[in-house]
């Protein structure tokens, strides 16, 4: 696991945050102001503005040194993976090795119905999984030769290899105690957890992150990093944030990352005031 804690944002690219130049400055603030990463979301299809993620990062990894960027979370299935592994592949050379890739099965019809694609549960899996083993062979810089039930992929090694070594971190989604979305998660580099408990509805507890580290170390063959992602509410004045903070962190969590108000400006606000760093 990752030792220091980071502290992150995910920032919405639809509605009220449709302004490319507004998202930019927001970028800057974060850096200015001490955050470790700046995750916009991906998403398909808004009944209002909406941007398109991966330009806006170009824009982005451009106008920032420090921290880490990427798209939190992109619904794979209903991508072309080669197309998406040279999207990450650039923007990591044009942040100079500060880009990660997150992807999921995506979490409502809207992001596939509209568009003739489906939205078949396991079908997504499969297209996902699937996925993730042609992105991975790209980054590594390797022919790949895939012939599986949703990709017939054929290719030379893809050049240039990533800034980032071994490649450029891959994050999955997933919701406790479902047990398959962090079986997947153990073959990659990370996990963005849900905020609510999928059969409690209650909000995640530090105990339940403990546990969602011990069962992903439990199945995970490599000995590289791994990072937990989660974004929690906090308690009603019960505890300072950053006794919060300190038991998830002690829990197993190594990034916390807050949610965006529907207001812009009250995002700014609390970006600008910098993030809560552990005593």
């Amino acid at each position: 696991m990752n030792s220091t804690p980071k502290f992150g944002l995910d920032v919405p690219i639809d509605g009220q945050y449709a302004d490319p130049h507004l998202l930019v400055e927001m970028a800057l603030e974060a850096e200015r102001a001490g955050w470790d990463g700046f995750y916009i979301q991906d998403i398909a299809y808004s009944s209002g503005p909406l941007l398109d993620p991966i330009v806006l990062l170009a824009a982005i990894a451009q106008q920032t040194h420090r921290m880490r960027i990427g798209a939190f979370m992109t619904a794979l299935p209903r991508r072309r993976p080669w197309k998406l592994a040279r999207e990450m592949l650039t923007l990591d050379w044009l942040s100079n090795g500060r880009v990660t890739l997150g992807v999921g099965l995506g979490y409502q019809p809207q992001e596939y119905l509209p568009f003739g694609e489906s939205y078949d549960l396991r079908e997504r899996a499969e297209k996902l999984d699937e996925g993730l083993e042609i992105i991975a062979a790209i980054f590594a810089g390797q022919p790949v030769r895939h012939a599986g039930k949703h990709y017939q992929v054929d290719l030379p090694a893809c050049l240039p290899r990533p800034v980032q070594s071994p490649r450029i971190p891959i994050w999955t989604s997933g919701g406790w105690p479902r047990r398959k979305p962090f079986q997947r998660a153990a073959r990659w580099d990370g996990i963005y957890v849900m905020t609510i408990n999928q059969e409690t509805h209650q909000n995640l507890t530090p105990q339940e992150v403990g546990e969602i580290k011990s069962y992903v170390m439990e199945n995970r063959t490599s000995g590289t990093p791994f990072d937990i992602g989660v974004n929690v509410e906090l308690p009603p004045e019960s505890k300072q944030p950053g006794e919060v903070f300190r038991e998830y962190f002690d829990a197993g969590a190594t990034w916390f990352i807050a949610l965006a108000p529907e207001n812009p400006e009250e995002y700014r606000l609390r970006i600008q005031s910098g993030p809560l760093h552990l005593g």
